[in-house]
């Protein structure tokens, strides 16, 4: 029976600090008779020694395009731009299987070599569920940064933190905080989450939570008859909703200049901009680390400035946090890959997904 084994790549992209596979539970994987090799990394947030002590082999950072043809390539975000020919089952955020700008390339690469993408997010249950996600730390960032933001500002460039330090900074600017700004002494912030039942809807209003901020959520009932103008009566929208089907933008380009709108920052938890699903057309450019924060509009006719911070590794900057709730989900499925091999139903699903999309060049997802 075809079992392969599991080789954990380094990250190309500098800011991407999680692991799919905490040492600890590559442990668990060799135990139950598990291949592992793990790349050198200098920005991983487990040292590669961990790894080792739990009993994989190591290898040079990038040798996964010599491993051998059974491997299974596991990896989170983007691959390098080469080789042209992808031969290996590579298990990862593809952003390829929704009609996405950058579909055709990837899908093209793993055409010419005859590989596979396993896309981590259609790894999912018999009921549809994903069986394991980033999304509940993406939320809790998202809120976070917005809440920072709006609160005093962020400082450029983010770095990773955990989520003690977060946490204090977040109550440090609640009214009577160290860091408190004067305007909050004036009036509340009103914070809206949409997709507030999902993942990361239930980490955005945590976060909330914690800045002293009693957020109001939306899910499907809410979201299906849109209030738009109630939408634009908050300061911050944090934007957690997956569109799966077309629908109605909730930010259009007019709502900037609508009349008595009070929205000031939106977070695209999302970060669907690629898509023609897009809920919130109103911007196009990902922001980053390095500029987390783009300015859509300035105060005009007595509106506010509206800016929008829409990170795609939001959970990066908690790695650790977010690098062992990811993994723990995963652990299940990845020993499927010992016990049951590559047919095992989720595997075969993800495939399935694959094939479809390479046939017809487009599908469905989300961001990881």
């Amino acid at each position: 029976m075809d079992h392969g084994h599991i080789w954990v790549r380094h990250e190309v992209r500098s800011t991407e600090r999680r692991c799919a596979v905490t040492p600890d539970d590559a442990r668990a994987l060799v135990a139950a008779g598990a291949e592992l090799t793990v790349e050198e990394s200098p920005q991983r947030i487990f040292p590669l020694e961990a790894y080792a002590a739990a009993g994989a082999r190591t290898a040079p950072a990038g040798s996964w395009v010599d491993a051998p043809d059974d491997a299974f390539v596991l990896g989170l975000k983007e691959l390098p731009e080469g080789p042209d020919r992808l031969r290996h089952r590579h298990i990862f955020f593809g952003h390829a299987l929704k009609g996405q700008a950058e579909a055709p390339a990837l899908l093209e690469r793993f055409r010419a070599g005859g590989g596979t993408l396993l896309d981590l997010e259609y790894l999912v249950g018999e009921d549809g569920r994903r069986v394991a996600a980033f999304g509940y730390w993406a939320g809790y960032l998202g809120a976070a940064l917005g809440v920072l933001q709006l609160r005093g500002g962020l400082a450029a460039p983010l770095t990773p933190t955990d989520r003690e330090e977060l946490d204090a900074r977040l109550r440090a600017t609640t009214p009577g905080g160290e860091e408190a700004p004067a305007s909050t002494a004036t009036g509340a912030t009103r914070a809206l989450v949409t997709g507030a039942l999902g993942r990361s809807g239930r980490g955005a209003m945590d976060a909330l939570a914690v800045a002293g901020i009693t957020g109001t959520g939306w899910d499907r009932e809410q979201t299906r008859d849109l209030d738009r103008a109630a939408l634009l009566d908050h300061d911050l929208l944090v934007h957690c909703v997956l569109a799966t089907v077309p629908s109605p933008a909730f930010v259009r380009p007019e709502d900037v200049t609508a009349d008595g709108r009070r929205l000031s920052l939106v977070v695209d938890v999302t970060c669907d901009t690629s898509s023609a699903l897009n809920l919130l057309p109103v911007y196009r450019e990902l922001t980053s680390w390095q500029q987390p924060v783009d300015r859509l509009s300035d105060a005009v006719d007595g509106l506010p400035p509206l800016d929008v911070i829409a990170i795609d590794n939001l959970p990066s900057l908690l790695p650790l946090e977010a690098s062992r709730t990811y993994s723990a989900d995963l652990l299940p499925t990845l020993l499927t890959l010992v016990t049951e091999g590559p047919d095992a139903p989720v595997w075969a699903r993800a495939r399935e997904t694959f094939q479809e999309a390479l046939a017809s060049g487009s599908a469905h997802g989300s961001k990881g």
